[in-house]
């Protein structure tokens, strides 16, 4: 059997971006990405330098992530610059991504997560997880509705982001997985 797919976010799991703005987290580094370094404005034509994005990352998280029993994809707004700039400063290799074209940030009526969709379709009946800042029980319902394989949706708290306990949690279900499953009694 392939490993599961493991879905990740950047903004909240691995930049624990609600955190105290003034207090990096303790392990974590600094990263300073830099934005389109000119925006157009309304003032006569005139442009503005915008301030670099502050990314606080943990080292650590990247070697915890390549032991774990998972097949990586980034499920991020950062796309393809996920590569560019979070994995070389994790240490993990150029990982593929879900491309969410039209869906991205697009709000859906049913007020599940605009990721959920192209996240199914992209592991097409293949298990996986998905570690994030943002599902809902709305989520877990599309999910279960609509991905033949198992899934699970893990939520990681954005103040703080991924801990030694969402790993453990990964790896259970990893391990869940590869269990063999129970006979059926002949009847």
């Amino acid at each position: 059997m392939d490993r599961p797919l493991l879905f990740l976010d950047v903004d909240g799991p691995l930049n624990p971006y609600a955190a105290k703005p003034e207090k990096r987290p303790a392990g974590y580094t600094t990263l300073r990405v830099p934005r389109d370094s000119r925006t157009p404005t309304d003032h006569g034509g005139l442009s503005v330098r915008r301030r670099p994005l502050r990314v606080w990352l943990k080292p650590e998280h990247g070697q915890a992530l390549l032991r774990l029993d998972y097949e990586l994809c980034w499920a991020t707004t950062w796309m393809d610059d996920a590569n560019r700039w979070i994995a070389p400063a994790l240490g993990l290799p150029e990982l593929p991504f879900v491309d969410f074209g039209d869906a991205l940030f697009q709000e859906r009526p049913d007020g599940v997560h605009w990721k959920t969709r192209p996240l199914v379709d992209h592991a097409s009946g293949r298990p996986f997880a998905w570690v994030d800042d943002e599902q809902s029980d709305l989520d877990d319902v599309y999910v279960a509705a609509h991905h033949q394989g198992p899934g699970l949706l893990h939520h990681v708290n954005p103040r703080i982001g991924l801990r030694e306990e969402d790993f453990r949690t990964l790896t259970e279900f990893a391990r869940s997985l590869a269990a063999p499953q129970a006979a059926c009694p002949d009847t």
